[in-house]
């Protein structure tokens, strides 16, 4: 079955002073049926964090306009976009005294595929249905944790670590980049990219069931309220992206169409 999606893009500054955090979903300038969602979550003081997750936009949308599809890979693509955000912002370190850093989700629709690639903890999910088809590992010493069996999701929550990064784009290290596709979605598929500043107050399963239930954009107002409402006056910057795939609709009756 043909598909087509429903898109919607949102941000709440939390309870903090300043939205670090950035999100955006554009398509391609030439090529129809092409789409790039990329969310940061910025760090780094005063204004730092917010430049980083800036450039990781600029970044995916300058890419992404001169992508050739015949002549370069969606991995290759995803990985470039993060590779030279992360160069940037570590450029930026000497030029100011601040000591930005961002994560990174970066989401391609193509050709009726999906691609994406990450580095930190900011996610992607794949939901189909109510059922979580895939989610992105977070690079974080909490994630490793869990990885290793050490600490379940419960105590994850509540870690006193649980923002420690183990990669980020803007560090000394190279970024740490994983790759994820899906080479088959179809209508009912929901991809969301976010910032810890919502997946923290949120199981799978809720995450889920509200896609599922709701269009994009009503979706994201009630995953936002909650999440305000869960944080108890302590919530981080929220950003999130809902790419959700439906049924495309019928083509009109052409009379004398073969």
């Amino acid at each position: 079955m043909s598909f087509t999606a429903e898109t919607c893009v949102a941000m709440h500054a939390g309870d903090r002073k300043e939205q670090q955090d950035r999100v955006a979903l554009f398509g391609h300038p030439k090529k129809p049926g092409m789409m790039m969602a990329v969310l940061a979550d910025g760090m780094g003081g005063h204004s730092g964090g917010a430049m980083a997750a800036e450039q990781v936009l600029i970044r995916a949308r300058q890419n992404f306009e001169v992508y050739a599809p015949l002549h370069e890979t969606p991995e290759h693509l995803l990985g470039s976009v993060i590779d030279e955000a992360h160069t940037v912002i570590k450029l930026t370190r000497f030029t100011s005294e601040q000591d930005p850093h961002s994560t990174a989700v970066v989401f391609l629709l193509q050709n009726g595929r999906a691609y994406w690639a990450h580095c930190g903890d900011s996610r992607m999910y794949h939901f189909r249905g109510t059922t979580t088809v895939s989610r992105t590992a977070d690079h974080s010493l909490v994630g490793e944790l869990q990885r290793k069996g050490r600490l379940d999701e419960a105590g994850a929550l509540n870690h006193p670590q649980r923002n420690v990064l183990l990669a980020c784009l803007g560090s000394e290290r190279e970024p740490r980049i994983e790759h994820g596709r899906e080479e088959a979605p179809h209508a009912g598929d929901c991809f969301l990219l976010c910032s810890d500043g919502l997946w923290a107050y949120f199981s799978d399963s809720e995450l889920a069931s509200t896609l599922q239930e709701l269009p994009p954009r009503a979706a994201a107002e009630r995953l936002i309220s909650q999440a305000r409402q869960r944080a108890c006056g302590g919530g981080d910057n929220i950003a999130l992206a809902i790419v959700k795939l439906v049924p495309a609709p019928p083509q009109p009756f052409r009379p004398g169409a073969r």
